[in-house]
């Protein structure tokens, strides 16, 4: 057997090759965590490099993204599709190595870690999902979903606000088969934490509900060999290792300090943590007898052989359940599904019930739930407010996760994450609520399902001034204008029961994330035809013209297109000629081609008004230098939706008086 030591000098070696080549990087976590990272990958992580989709596989994140050499050192040694030319080329364009781990980049990545705690929250999210497949398909004679989730953090991700909400949700939720390894280095970017933080971690951990394995000395390998079984062992609590490591470790001049986490060694200190470690091999070359002694194929390999003669021992057995695993982990939509939410939308069109949009999401959620097993709901301690508690929910808790609905608490943030990491991990499409306004404080993370380009779906309600009496501190103004600007994501503004029974039908074939945002207060039905209902998946659509030339167009969306359509009649009454197109989302709008783009908003009309209770800078290029924007450039007020929305111009006659100038 290969010593220890030097399996894992393999790490620091081709960790400290590639920062320095690149000129940039981090080395610290690389080179303090190589000595656990060996024993955990080579001991313990069930996985198969050569299938990185491996259903069963263990599922490894490395929180502290900034390491990334770590991990890609480890799936290079272990055999995945990652060359020694993309360790050579990390941090560089177009590489499989970039400078935080990337989805869809290095085989074998589970999740785009870099800002600090949201690689943990993520894990919390797989070992959620692992937990409640295994409720719902595990046999007492076949435990077909059984595998662990590890995570690597450091100081950084613990002192990020969105590891407390993350890991006090697991503790209760008993996530037994989530472990994660403390860094525990005691220096930052900073220097040494002991200035800014001082406090117990083992202690916060074990007020969690973790089990909390101490004083661990994380480069002692038989150490951390007795710490990982022990947490193995304990299936009833997540565990905190508290691993006491050096960062840096075999770099004589800058080991233990501030000045090897984000910076290259250099030259000099390399050749010199090469005697240092007795590391005799030039940059970049690993011996065969390394290469041998990480190669994990042939054990993964085996490994996912054995579980799929139990996978084909219940397929034998039981079915429909197997089709329905295979079906959800590969991300297929139910063969029943379109005829049967087509057959929904039409018959919520047939109802034209008038409510307000969050109550409009809840209709669709009651069509849409029965389709959808993989659905899996929540809210962040708004459930009655958000209406994401549909007559088929279940509530998931620690003795029976077989539900399909998260009570995440007062945690926006960590509901995010968690439900990216649903999402990754496979099996659920997720969805949870909070307000709109309240979107602020889980932006990074909504950002990060937008990079991936992972379908969390998050349901926002309350969505403007409209909501009234709370006031300024929850009405939204400026929130729909920024969630558009992310890339990737699409944001829906629906204005009545059909329009967001298309939103949520739209969102989910899509499988991009996306950001529903509903009213507080009630909204009119809209009468439309086959084809305007047709055409409202495109993202905009004609919802009124009158007789004529089209003189103004009007944009509306959410809860104004009721306004808008009553300033539309009051205009066409005058005998304007008069378009009103309603917009529920002007990111899928986008993605049209120009001929359909022409046909809803075409070029020839200068005159053009937007109406949204929000910010008017966003609608500018909807409306051009010509238009004119009924919008809202201010916090809001407390007072009664209706009272506001007057208050604030948002009535047909302004829309009115607005047009009258513009013509």
């Amino acid at each position: 057997m290969e010593n220890n030591k030097e399996l894992a000098n393999a790490i620091r070696a081709l960790s400290m090759d590639a920062i320095q080549q690149a000129n940039s990087g981090h080395p610290g976590a690389p080179m303090g965590m190589a000595d656990i990272a060996q024993v955990l990958w080579r001991n313990h992580l069930r996985h198969n490099p050569k299938d990185p989709h491996w259903i069963n596989r263990d599922r490894f994140v490395l929180s502290n993204g900034h390491g990334s050499m770590l991990i890609y050192s480890l799936l290079h040694l272990s055999g995945y599709d990652l060359s020694i030319e993309e360790i050579k080329n990390f941090r560089q364009l177009h590489s499989k190595t970039p400078g935080h781990p990337e989805v869809g980049e290095a085989p074998g990545v589970e999740t785009t870690t870099g800002p600090l705690g949201q690689g943990i929250a993520n894990a919390v999210g797989m070992a959620l999902a692992e937990k409640m497949l295994a409720a719902q398909f595990n046999q007492q004679d076949n435990s077909l979903i059984d595998h662990f989730t590890y995570v690597f953090a450091g100081d950084g991700c613990l002192m990020e606000g969105i590891s407390h909400e993350a890991c006090s949700l697991a503790g209760t939720l008993k996530l037994g088969k989530l472990i994660v390894f403390y860094d525990n280095n005691g220096i930052s970017i900073d220097g040494e934490v002991k200035n800014w933080f001082t406090e117990d971690v083992a202690q916060r951990f074990e007020s969690y509900g973790w089990h909390v394995v101490r004083n661990i000395d994380g480069h002692d390998s038989d150490a951390v060999e007795q710490a990982i079984q022990q947490a193995k062992n304990n299936t009833e609590q997540p565990t905190l290792i508290d691993c006491k490591t050096i960062i840096g470790w075999g770099s004589p001049n800058k080991q233990g300090t501030g000045g090897v986490h984000g910076a290259p060694l250099g030259d000099d200190e390399v050749n010199l943590v090469r005697e240092t470690i007795g590391w005799d091999y030039p940059p970049f070359e690993i011996p065969d007898h390394i290469y041998q002694a990480w190669d994990a194929c042939e054990y993964g390999s085996k490994l996912q052989s054995d579980w799929q003669q139990r996978f084909t021992e219940y397929q034998n057995k039981y079915p429909e359940l197997a089709s329905e695993l295979t079906r959800r982990m590969q991300g297929t939509i139910p063969a029943n599904w379109e005829a049967e939410s087509t057959k929904a939308l039409y018959a919520i069109n047939e109802q034209a019930q008038a409510v307000a949009t969050r109550k409009a999401s809840e209709i669709a959620l009651e069509a849409i739930g029965p389709l959808l097993p993989e659905l899996i709901g929540g809210s962040a301690d708004l459930t009655p407010s958000n209406n994401t508690w549909w007559s088929g929910s279940k509530e998931v808790s620690a003795d029976d996760a077989s539900g399909n609905y998260i009570r995440y608490g007062v945690r926006e943030f960590a509901m995010s994450a968690i439900m990216n990491g649903l999402a990754l991990h496979g099996g659920f499409i997720p969805y949870a609520g909070t307000f709109l306004t309240f979107s602020d404080y889980a932006r990074n993370a909504v950002r990060m399902a937008a990079l991936m380009n992972i379908p969390s779906l998050f349901v926002y309600t309350h969505d403007s001034i409209g909501l009234g009496e709370d006031g300024p501190t929850h009405q939204s103004v400026e929130h729909l204008a920024s969630l558009r600007n992310i890339p990737n994501l699409m944001v829906w503004r629906p204005c009545d029961t059909v329009e967001s029974m298309v939103a949520w039908k739209n969102s989910i074939e899509c499988k991009h994330p996306a950001a529903l945002a509903f009213s507080r207060q009630g909204t009119p039905f809209m009468q439309r035809n086959a084809e305007q209902i047709e055409q409202i998946r495109k993202g905009a659509y004609v919802l009124f013209d009158s007789a004529g030339e089209t003189q103004l167009i009007i944009i509306a969306t959410g809860s104004e297109v009721g306004i808008a359509m009553q300033a539309a009649q009051q205009l066409s009454d005058e005998g304007i000629g008069v378009r009103l197109v309603s917009m529920p989302s002007c990111d899928v709008f986008e993605l049209q081609d120009e001929a359909y783009k022409q046909s809803v908003l075409p070029k020839q009309v200068r005159a053009r008004i937007a109406v949204e209770a929000g910010v008017s800078d966003y609608w500018c290029k909807y409306v051009g230098l010509d238009g004119a924007v009924v919008g809202i450039d201010q916090f809001g007020a407390s007072a009664p939706g209706n009272v506001l929305m007057e208050h604030f111009g948002f009535t047909p006659e302004n829309i009115v008086q607005r047009a009258r100038e513009l013509i």
